[in-house]
């Protein structure tokens, strides 16, 4: 199942183009796209049982700039940071050991995956990354209970303000990485049966053309299960949460000189099965 946000309305998307939810539901699932997340079992039950009536339903061809959040307005965001063996070997920093490394992104940063993004700063850097959304409540989730939790996944960029994030006696990861937009997710929701590996998905990015990171999820130190049950063994992950998972190798910040995110630059990022989603970006 792939579920995108059209024109501010949920959806499923296929090769003809997106089919409205409520539409073709007749008014069992609404079409605001947050709603879905707390009645995901029921909607995935009645997804399979009704592939003739979806299939049949009417399709309308959408452009990018019309897509929105897959998660418009989530409860929670939870970030890793360090949780490529690549990035770290770049930033030059030892693995963590036992526990994944947790910050948040506040919510009001989440947009869609057209946006056009101000900079605050000269010093703002991209991160690519698999973002995971969780479907089910979860809460002392064991490790081989997580994937049954997730709704599915999608793409997302950690941007981050180098400056205010390492400022101060201690560093502000959050604020450094939450300004307006901050937190871009799409094209769409892809549910894990779409995928031959969800373990091992290819990911990364091009800035004005260039290729400036590409990885795969199974360099992660913590996989998606061993962060949902290292997360919800202290928090109650809620239907919408968002993990964004970390970032492979290749970010401006490590490069030298430094590459830092301008006025006008073209920031595509990628994921296999997911798609891609552009951000540009304009003066504050």
């Amino acid at each position: 199942m792939r579920l995108a946000v059209v024109r501010n309305r949920l959806a499923l998307v296929d090769e003809r183009g997106a089919i409205d939810v409520a539409a073709v539901s007749g008014g069992k699932f609404s079409p605001d796209p947050q709603a879905i997340y707390q009645q995901w079992a029921q909607f995935r039950a009645w997804h399979a049982a009704n592939s003739e009536t979806i299939r049949a339903g009417e399709a309308t061809r959408y452009s990018a700039d019309e897509l929105g959040a897959p998660v418009p307005q989530p409860r929670q965001v939870f970030a890793i940071g360090l949780n490529y063996r690549a990035h770290a070997a770049e930033a030059g920093l030892a693995l963590p050991e036992s526990d994944p490394v947790v910050f948040a992104k506040f919510a009001s940063s989440v947009t869609g995956p057209a946006a056009v993004v101000e900079l605050p700063s000269e010093a703002v850097d991209y991160e690519a990354e698999l973002v995971v959304v969780i479907g089910e409540r979860a809460h002392r989730v064991a490790l081989q209970d997580a994937w049954a939790h997730v709704a599915g996944l999608t793409l997302g960029q950690d941007l981050s303000e180098r400056l205010v994030q390492f400022r101060g006696p201690t560093p502000q990861f959050s604020l450094g990485k939450s300004f307006p937009g901050f937190s871009p997710i799409g094209p769409v929701l892809v549910t894990l049966d779409e995928f031959d590996d969800p373990d091992n998905i290819g990911i990364g990015c091009t800035l004005n053309g260039q290729q400036m990171q590409k990885g795969r999820t199974d360099d992660l130190i913590f996989s998606v299960p061993r962060l949902i049950e290292s997360l919800s063994a202290v928090v109650p992950l809620l239907p919408g949460d968002l993990i964004f998972t970390g970032t492979p190798a290749g970010i401006g910040w490590a490069r030298v000189p430094k590459v830092v995110l301008r006025v006008g630059d073209r920031l595509v990022t990628h994921a296999e099965v997911i798609g891609e989603m552009t951000t540009t970006f304009a003066a504050a």
